[in-house]
């Protein structure tokens, strides 16, 4: 059974990666001879294909975590499908739901190859450069913090000034904070359910493993920061860690009472209820999620904040399936963009619609549950 499931896995995760080629832009000149138009000409038969694999997806996910959940899969068997799952998607089409991997990739260039202040100067600037022709937010100066634009030096150089190898370097960067993330759950919960429940979680995947996005990195420096002060060893690299995080897009910014109540525990060597840290930090990290509009608009991949916190205490049940609900219905928000091609018209509702309406069933049927 183990082998016929993982087979049937790998099958699928080949079918992924084929699939996020129908999505080659016709400008990324990088890969036109794999350019087909499918995803743009052909938009029902793309979603539903999109629809397949997001329910496969959690078809799988869900296998996995009943069998951890009985004791019929080991870590062994967990680790096989963790390097399986990287090995396949890494080689994925980035730019499937989202071109944000594109403008790391500009921000890198107009710091590290025009030795310009990307907060000051935008890509665009750079007239003739061929990066403009296919990236979206060429018009925009960088959107993220310090910490992040020092890391992509990284990756930038590893590219050696060839554009698919710095664009796979950026994807081989981020699925190291995945491997690294995934581990540090190991290691502060000793639970491989808890592994499970994020290192295979369909979100987590497509928007790490496929689209790049630069979460992981941040939550893992948050994550450590917490770790450090659990071990209470290294307090003053606990510190830096956790400005690393504030520093990668701000959103861990929450987290500094959470954080400045354990560091003064800590210090004072006094004990610390870290299940209700974990619980509290999942609270906040989800406010910010909610609050993620007022600065534009609520993006799947920054569901990884809370999920980070939230996978160390499956114990909470509401909050657990409160986030594997998100983890299902924000997938299902490029849906309409999808379908249309536009974002405007019904577009923005039927995104939010589709975002909220499961994690709102639940909540509703909870509390009715508890009522009765």
């Amino acid at each position: 059974m183990k082998i016929t499931i993982y087979v049937a896995y790998c099958i699928f995760l080949f079918f992924i990666t084929t699939f996020s080629y129908l999505f080659i832009d016709p400008n990324f000149s990088y890969l036109h001879n794999l350019y087909s138009g499918f995803a743009f000409d052909y938009r029902l038969q793309t979603t539903i294909l999109y629809l397949l694999v997001i329910f496969l997806f959690f078809i799988f996910y869900f296998l996995f975590l009943w069998l951890v959940y009985k004791k019929r899969l080991n870590g062994e068997y967990i680790r096989l499908l963790i390097f399986t799952t990287v090995g396949v998607l890494f080689f994925s089409y980035p730019a499937v739901l989202s071109y944000d991997i594109f403008n790391y990739i500009a921000t890198g260039k107009v710091i590290f190859f025009y030795h310009e202040n990307p907060y000051i100067v935008m890509p665009i600037e750079f007239a003739g450069d061929s990066v403009l022709a296919f990236t979206h937010a060429a018009n925009k100066i960088a959107l993220y913090g310090s910490s992040w634009i020092l890391l992509t030096l990284i990756p930038y150089t590893a590219g050696f000034g060839n554009f698919l190898l710095i664009l796979f370097s950026f994807k081989l960067f981020i699925v190291l904070f995945y491997f690294a993330l995934s581990f540090l759950i190991w290691k502060i919960s000793k639970n491989i359910f808890s592994v499970c429940l994020f290192a295979l979680n369909p979100l987590v995947l497509i928007e790490t493993l496929v689209s790049s996005h630069n979460d992981v990195i941040m939550m893992f420096f948050a994550l450590f920061s917490f770790y450090l002060l659990m071990r209470k060893k290294n307090i003053l690299l606990a510190i830096i860690f956790f400005i690393l995080s504030v520093f990668i897009k701000y959103a861990t910014f929450i987290l500094i009472p959470v954080f400045l109540y354990v560091f003064w525990r800590t210090i004072r060597k006094k004990a610390v209820d870290w299940q209700k840290i974990f619980y509290f930090s999942a609270l906040l990290m989800l406010g910010g999620f909610f609050l993620s509009p007022i600065r534009e608009e609520i993006y799947p991949w920054y569901a990884i904040w809370f999920l980070s916190f939230t996978f160390l205490i499956p114990e909470k049940k509401f909050f657990l399936n409160i986030s594997l609900a998100f983890s299902f219905s924000l997938l299902l928000r490029y849906i309409p963009y999808m379908l249309t091609g536009t974002y405007i018209g019904q577009t923005p509702i039927l995104k939010e619609l589709l975002s909220f309406t499961l994690p709102v069933l639940y909540s509703l049927y909870y509390v009715l549950k508890k009522k009765i």
